[in-house]
């Protein structure tokens, strides 16, 4: 298992905060450091938000596909 710099379960977040601790995890995050993200299902949305937001700064790597752990 790798180690990361940070680990965020988004289950444990209510709706509609998750994407804001997501974001700035990320932006508080050195360079070439890394971030785990767990969640409940696929979070392809969120990545086509980082895909707009940070256009070539980041890599996407799932872990897991599901069913219950992305």
């Amino acid at each position: 298992m790798p180690n990361f710099d940070v680990s965020i379960d988004s289950r444990i977040y209510e709706r509609g905060h998750k994407k804001d601790i997501i974001f700035k995890a990320f932006e508080e995050l050195t360079l070439g450091g890394t971030m785990e993200l767990i969640n409940d299902h696929d979070p392809r949305p969120l990545y086509q938000q980082f895909m707009l937001n940070f256009p070539e700064q980041f890599q996407w790597e799932y872990l897991e596909q599901g069913p219950k752990i992305w």
